[in-house]
């Protein structure tokens, strides 16, 4: 068993130091930086012990008496290095995205009343992140911080034990980071404060612990990042709601009017339907029209002529989108792909519509 000032390494992670104290079960580990890191005491592999006090004789302190007096702080020798050398970084291209996941990992699944729960936050990325991690109840707007350190690259860190007593103090959790890399140059991430909702009731129901990638038992896993992208909760306003939901209706009713009767498109003299989807041959105003509701209105067209033409084999139809940044043409060729499979597609002539038209021959 380890005890106060043995030497230790971390069972399931990267480092080690010296314990400091142990409270509850939890080795308080100092690093060769000072940094003291809360770890299970069953996690810690001892690799040094304390050395026993020496027995106090009248020799010895007759001996301690004739020393010069004990050097100061800023003179104290240095503090013992730790038990194992940092790890090399082996990066991997995927690690260039950030992913992070916080889990908890019961003691006891069988006894879900009373276990306690390891509190892990994992770092799949080939960076290393500062961070602390917060927790606060929904009636209460101040965040307790239970853990801050760094975790290294592609490491699973353990960073504390949840007691059932905690859970009505952690109806909402955030981890807050900086991401880095040390003695190299990269890709600079932005810094995030990531918060996120914990139905802290889950943590009696045996069927809420699932499989996870990075743990061999079933766990509560919060995905933080993912592929750089943060995961935030969306917290909803129910005076914000009502307002935006007055304003869309108001929004709306004129938008039903604002569309035009749809015509015959028009056709050329060898019979070619030549229909153009630009917004303004569609609507009358585009107020209050996102870029999304333009783009459905456009693809809507598409499909209504392609529809009203699926009969006439060998029907030629060139489609007007204009060149743009190409969101229509590829929104286009989606439903051509998949819808309307089967039917000849090819740029339309050049010298008639310039570049940003598109022929369908129905087959």
């Amino acid at each position: 068993m380890a005890k106060i000032g043995d030497m230790v390494r971390f069972l399931n992670s990267v480092g080690g130091g010296r314990i400091t104290k142990i409270k509850d079960n939890i080795a308080y580990v100092e690093d060769e930086d000072g940094f003291e890191t809360p770890v299970l005491i069953r996690e810690c592999v001892v690799v040094g012990t304390a050395p026993a006090a020496p027995k106090i004789t009248e020799t010895a302190v007759a001996a301690k008496k004739s020393q010069p007096a004990a050097p100061s702080k800023l003179e104290s020798a240095p503090r013992p290095a730790p038990a194992d050398e940092e790890l090399p970084v082996v990066e991997t291209p995927e690690g260039e995205k950030l992913n992070l996941t916080l889990a908890y990992e019961p003691a006891n699944i069988k006894e879900l009343s009373t276990t306690t729960f390891d509190t892990y936050l994992v770092n799949d990325s080939n960076y290393f992140l500062y961070f602390a991690y917060l927790t606060r109840s929904k009636e209460n707007e101040e965040w307790t911080t239970r853990y801050a350190g760094i975790v290294e690259p592609n490491i699973q860190l353990f960073i504390g034990e949840t007691l059932p007593g905690d859970l009505p103090e952690m109806d909402r959790v955030a981890i807050q980071y900086i991401a880095f890399k040390r003695d190299k140059s990269y890709k600079a991430k932005q810094p995030q404060f990531i918060e996120v909702p914990l139905d802290t009731t889950k943590f009696a129901k045996l069927h809420c612990f699932t499989p996870n990638v990075y743990f061999d038992s079933s766990v509560i896993a919060l995905e933080l990042v993912t592929n750089d992208a943060p995961h935030r909760a969306i917290v909803v306003d129910k005076n914000r709601l009502e307002a935006a939901i007055k304003a869309k209706k108001a929004v709306d009713m004129p938008r039903r009017r604002i569309v035009k009767k749809r015509t015959k498109a028009e056709r050329k003299a060898d019979d070619t339907l030549v229909v153009d989807l630009h917004i303004t041959a569609l609507v009358d105003n585009t107020r209050g029209l996102s870029n999304a509701d333009m783009l459905n209105l456009q693809v809507d067209e598409f499909s209504r002529v392609m529809d009203e033409n699926l009969k006439h084999k060998g029907q030629k139809i060139v489609f007007i989108h204009g060149k743009g940044e190409g969101v229509l043409r590829n929104a286009i060729l989606k439903e051509l792909n998949h819808r309307y499979k089967g039917h000849d597609v090819q740029d339309a002539s050049f010298r008639e519509y310039g570049f940003g038209a598109t022929q369908v021959t129905i087959r």
